[in-house]
């Protein structure tokens, strides 16, 4: 029995009349808390560049598959060979460069192909729109970077990377202008997309570089806190003049 064999029979032991209360009880919406936990405990992994872990936070995401799935196939809705069969057809349908005779000489044409192939198949499911497919429940950034790249590929984007800045300068001064709570947020809204599509043009992941930012900010603020700490001090002890030298001295280092 392989290993991937032998997590099927777990969890259908888990599942079955003698398993686990817990097990038991879970359903697909329980569930989904753990998938979206499990896989950015997998991105930090990455991130940290550690192999043993990432191999155990990978095998918790594909438990999360094989939970899901054993819970289908308990209601017989389908099976976790039904979901196999799903992602190894749509691999060879959407590579036809590589199990068909489409010839493709670059990874721009690679994608191009596969969002062709994607809306072909969309129009057959009566999903015509290009921006079906991104989940609403991607982080709001995300989710505007995906949506913003799909419209792209089929020519709904800018020319230049200037006339973006110039975009984002405009939705600067339109919250500048906003009088409303109600407008406030809906031109700061309209800044934040403006930015997402700089970040695109500038070949930046703003997802990543905002997680960056945000560690930056934490790791200089856990300096003021060390430094206001030898001196007997807290940051609400702190003035804020003194924390800003402490800012700046964080930042030199």
């Amino acid at each position: 029995m392989t290993h991937f064999n032998r997590l099927i029979e777990i969890m259908k032991r888990l599942r079955g009349p003698d398993g686990c209360p817990w097990d038991k009880e879970q359903t697909s919406i329980t569930l989904k808390p753990y998938l979206i936990e499990e896989t950015y405990e997998v991105i930090d992994a990455i991130d940290n560049q550690d192999d043993a872990n990432l191999t155990e936070e990978l095998g918790d995401v594909l438990l999360q598959v094989v939970f899901h799935a054993q819970i289908a196939t308990d209601e017989n809705r389908f099976t976790l060979e039904d979901v196999a069969k799903s992602i190894a057809d749509k691999l060879v349908r959407r590579h036809p460069h590589v199990f068909g005779n489409i010839e493709v000489e670059t990874a721009g044409q690679v994608v191009q192909n596969w969002e062709a192939i994607k809306l072909q198949e969309k129009k057959k499911s009566d999903q015509e729109s290009v921006l079906s497919g991104v989940p609403r429940h991607l982080p709001a950034l995300l989710r505007a970077y995906q949506i913003q790249k799909k419209a792209a590929r089929i020519g709904f984007d800018w020319d230049k990377t200037e006339e973006v800045i110039q975009k984002v300068e405009e939705e600067v001064q339109e919250l500048r202008n906003a009088h409303t709570q109600q407008e406030k947020q809906e031109e700061f809204g309209d800044l934040l997309f403006s930015l997402v599509n700089l970040a695109r043009f500038l070949q930046i992941d703003p997802e990543e570089a905002l997680t960056q930012t945000i560690a930056k900010f934490q790791n200089r603020f856990a300096y003021i806190e060390t430094e206001l700490k030898k001196r007997g001090q807290t940051p609400q002890d702190a003035t804020l003049q003194e924390m800003d030298l402490l800012w700046e001295s964080a930042k030199r280092i």
